[in-house]
This record gives C-alpha cells, structure tokens and sequence, in this order.
C-alpha cells in the first residue's frame, strides 16, 4: 500500500463522509491452521453491511481500541483502508491496532496524517507478520536472519515512537521447528530482545511481549515465562501483555493471570474464546472487564475478532460490551 504523492492524501483526508455501503472491503474468512502452527485468515472481497453506530456515552470509561487482523494491503489501497479507519471512529473506537512489516514509506506518512486529522490513534503495532512472510526470527541459528530479525524490531521502536504507541512482539520469537534446543532458543531471544529494549529505550517506547499460545509461536507462551523474561530484563520499556484468546489455552484461568500481572500489565487483547464474534463462545467478559478494573488497568483494550468480516465484528463488539461496561 504505497502513497506515491500527496494528491491521493489529501483526496483521502478531505472525505469526512461515511463511506459507501458498496465499497469493497476485507472479508475475514474462517481462520485455519497451518503446520507451522501458524493461523491462515483468507480474505476476499465482501461490502459494508447496514450497521448503526455504537455509543458508549455513560459507560465505564474503558478506552477501546480494534484489531485490523489482516494486513493493510489486503485492502487494495490507502483510500479504502482510511475507510476503514474512518468507520471504526464512527462507531466509537477510540484507537486501532495494525500489523507492521518493513521496509516502510510513504504509506506510514499518510497514516500519521490520517490518525490525527480524525483523532483514531494508532495505539499498537503488532510484528508477527514479519515472521511468517519475511521468516524474521529471534531464535534462528542463522545469525543473519536473526540480526535482519532485530534491526526490524529496532526500526520498528522509531516508527512506534513516532505513532505514540506500542510495539507488541509474540510470533518472531520462532518455533521449535528453526531452533529445537529449547533452552537456546530462549536465550537467543533475551539476547535479541535486550538489543530490541536499548532501542525501544532511546526512543521513548514501551515494547510488550505477548504470550502467544503453542499452536502459535513456540516459546515463552505463558504469563509466567513471559514474566521470567522481562524481569531479567529489567527494563521499564519492556512489559508483558495478555490476550484472552491465549489464556484460554494456556493459563488455567482467565482471571487470575490479570491480577498476578497488576499494575505491569502493558497491554490487553479482548478476544471471544472461539476468536469469533463476541458472545458466540464462552469468554467470561464481565469477569475479565472487573478484574482489568481491579488492578487499574488504563490503558487500551484491543478488540480483536477473526471470524466476521472487521466491520460486522467491530459494531457487533460494541453493542455486546455497553451492557457489561455499564454494569462495572
């Protein structure tokens, strides 16, 4: 998705209309597992369905923000991909998390710009993306692709730091598969995260470390080595974050992770059990919502569903969370 010249910008930021129902946006199909133990969205073209904005006006002041799983560029170009950014305002986000892979432009400029002309900041950039199609690893043996897999990282610090936001590392630590011995994998992934932390450092920016489940990525998949990581680290920029469709594989509970993490807690995905709509399995939201407010969680909830295309899961969200936010 690169922005070649301004005109196409400004043409972007000068439409504060809704877009047209029969625009063409990504469709999230059923998510599949590959061997690798990656999951494959596929995605097509599908178009706006008749939606009513959500207003979460008087409700417990939870500051949402939403997942756009798939990749920028599936959405064929910036105009349509400011649609979908303009949308989620309307509905009520008060920020959204995209996928970030590099090299990056021009498109990053005309982002900024967007993010701020509509206030809809970008609150997270997530990185697995890196792995599974430019096969960036910090546990590699290769030394080459692990130090191409953490100047990414450091590269990506400076973009975070210009958006003001997060930068989430999970799946570029690798599988069992680039590095079997357990316990050298994992120190190749402190050694590369300590680097990645130093820039994070000088740029003013928190790095979070996500517990992906073991279907998903091959180390450090629960809160506790998660926490083991970052302690050795010792560094205010690195924090672990949880994600409540991980948890419900690997923790024993979806409730007491929240609370062992407390105030280190740097950053939270709000995902139904079965990664579909909200409601459709059995994530226990209001517990998972008191127990956030519990340990003064401020900072952003990132909605996140994979089975619906964005905009249905994102209004559908909405209207399933007013009633529990109300009930904090």
């Amino acid at each position: 998705m690169k922005i070649s010249n301004n005109r196409t910008l400004r043409r972007v930021l000068a439409q504060n209309r809704r877009p047209p129902r029969c625009h063409a946006t990504a469709l999230l199909g059923p998510v599949r597992e590959e061997p690798s133990g990656a999951l494959e969205i596929p995605t097509h073209a599908s178009y706006y369905s008749d939606l009513q904005s959500s207003d979460l006006s008087g409700a417990t002041m939870l500051k949402l923000s939403y997942i756009v799983v798939s990749d920028p560029e599936s959405f064929g170009s910036f105009e349509a991909f400011a649609a979908v950014l303009r949308r989620l305002k309307e509905l009520g986000y008060e920020g959204v998390e995209v996928g970030l892979t590099g090299p990056a432009g021009h498109e990053l400029d005309a982002l900024h710009e967007l993010t701020q002309s509509i206030d809809l900041p970008v609150v997270s950039f997530l990185t697995g993306t890196n792995y599974f199609r430019d096969g960036l690893c910090l546990s590699s043996p290769d030394g080459e692709r692990r130090t191409r897999a953490v100047e990414r990282l450091c590269s990506h610090a400076a973009i975070a730091a210009r958006f003001d936001a997060i930068l989430v590392v999970g799946q570029m630590q690798g599988f069992s598969s680039d590095e079997p011995d357990r316990s050298l994998a994992l120190e190749r992934i402190e050694t590369s995260l300590e680097t990645v932390v130093r820039a994070a450092e000088q740029n003013g920016v928190t790095v979070v470390l996500e517990p992906v489940n073991h279907l998903q990525c091959g180390f450090n998949n629960t809160l506790d080595e998660v926490m083991a990581v970052t302690r050795s680290i010792g560094s205010a920029h690195l924090k672990p974050m949880l994600d409540s469709l991980h948890m419900n594989i690997e923790e024993t509970s979806l409730i007491e992770p929240i609370h062992r993490v407390g105030p280190d807690l740097g950053h939270f995905h709000l995902c139904e059990s079965n990664g579909g709509l909200f409601g459709s399995g059995n994530l226990p939201f209001s517990d998972v919502l008191q127990a956030l407010e519990s340990v003064d969680y401020q900072r952003y909830i990132s909605i996140k569903v994979y089975r619906e295309a964005w905009d249905v899961g994102a209004a559908s969200a909405l209207e399933y969370l007013r009633p529990r936010q109300g009930a904090l």
